[in-house]
């Protein structure tokens, strides 16, 4: 398969260099909010309630929008749309279940660790706009929902990086504002604060990064590619298909129609290759 082996390729050129610049962004991050006194949650939240009211109310105008692509922060959305690579490109499928296992040892401590109450939590909640169920726990820093989709979209960004400089650079910044036009729903229903995306965002491509290296070098997730072990892949796509009508049945987005049609092909397929072993 051409594109995996390109896959494979691209993976093998990273450099450890490449976790500089998450590295880097979290202490500028951490500098920047002590440099403030925002370290505690208070004013954590203080810094930036103006920025979030008026992201919340300018985004928050389009609740059905922003609510279906709020749902890409969701792992069982987004895998379900790239279900098909299971088949075509089965090193993005390794590394993307690798970066998301990294992501919640990532996410949970941190959450935890802050400890930051959601706007729900803290406003009223009549000043602005609560898209879906009003979140109100105190978890809030980093987003879950960012940290998934950076992660994802970095597993896809280096594994289909062109070779071209110009090539380069324009994939680049396509996805990573991709990233941030998805991940900033979750200030538009409500349900985060700007930082909290930004954090997120730094971890998920942390998440993705080791979750690639970690691919790398250890073939853990290697029977994926392996036609004798596709019952278990066609069990999880089942699996998946009835959390998705499960989904639609309670929250009827249309989100959740595609990723089911997604997932529900991507089924066919594997069960029609695995017959003709």
């Amino acid at each position: 398969m051409k594109m995996n082996a390109n896959i494979i390729n691209n993976y093998s050129r990273l450099k450890l260099s490449l976790f500089f610049l998450p590295l880097f962004s979290l202490i500028a991050i951490v500098l920047f909010l002590y440099s403030k006194g925002a370290l505690c949650a208070d004013k954590y939240i203080e810094i930036q309630k103006d920025c979030f009211f008026y992201i919340n109310s300018h985004l928050g105008q389009y609740p059905h929008l922003e609510y279906n692509l709020t749902q890409f922060g969701d792992a069982l959305v987004s895998l379900s749309f790239l279900s098909l690579f299971v088949v075509y490109a089965p090193k993005i499928w390794e590394a993307l279940l690798s970066t998301l296992l990294v992501s919640l040892v990532l996410c949970c401590p941190f959450k935890s660790m802050f400890a930051v109450p959601r706007p729900a939590a803290i406003f009223d909640n009549n000043t602005f706009y609560i898209v879906g169920r009003a979140v109100c726990g105190h978890n809030s820093c980093p987003s879950g929902h960012t940290i998934t989709i950076f992660a994802i979209l970095t597993v896809l960004m280096f594994g289909f990086m062109p070779k071209e400089t110009k090539s380069k650079i324009l994939w680049i910044f396509s996805i990573m504002n991709l990233g941030y036009f998805l991940a900033f729903t979750r200030v538009a229903v409500g349900a985060h604060y700007p930082l909290d995306i930004i954090i997120g965002s730094v971890i998920g491509y942390l998440s993705g990064l080791l979750g690639i290296f970690i691919t790398r070098k250890y073939k853990i997730l290697a029977w994926i590619s392996v036609k004798k072990y596709y019952p278990i892949l066609i069990l999880l796509f089942v699996f998946g298909c009835v959390l998705l009508v499960n989904r639609i049945i309670n929250d009827n987005l249309i989100i959740f129609y595609f990723a089911f049609i997604s997932l529900a092909f991507s089924l066919y397929k594997i069960i029609t290759l695995y017959v003709k072993k």
